[in-house]
């Protein structure tokens, strides 16, 4: 890399990031909430197969980035899992 100056507002290789795609970003198709499509109003803490689907192995709660869920089913989502594991229908981690 030279450093000499550069015009304002000119690109080149210094601004390009690493990785290869030059600064352009890959947009995703929106995901769409699951619950608010079935119009659930509540989240049962009893219907494990459902909870079990949005908690992988390690037994972390999926975040709404990647589930796709809506704020207010996220956190009645959430409640519900924490209910079930202290219920003992669903496991905190599997070993």
């Amino acid at each position: 890399m030279s450093n000499e100056p550069r015009e304002p507002g000119r690109r080149d290789d210094r601004d390009r990031k690493p990785g290869g795609q030059g600064g352009r970003r890959f947009i995703r198709a929106r995901k769409s909430c699951k619950f608010c499509a079935d119009k659930v109003d509540y989240i049962d803490y009893k219907d494990a197969r459902l909870l079990l689907s949005y908690v992988p192995e390690r037994g972390k709660i999926l975040p709404r980035r990647i589930s796709g869920t809506c704020a207010p089913h996220q956190r009645m989502l959430a409640t519900a899992i924490k209910r079930a594991r202290n219920a003992a229908l669903i496991p905190f981690a599997t070993d």
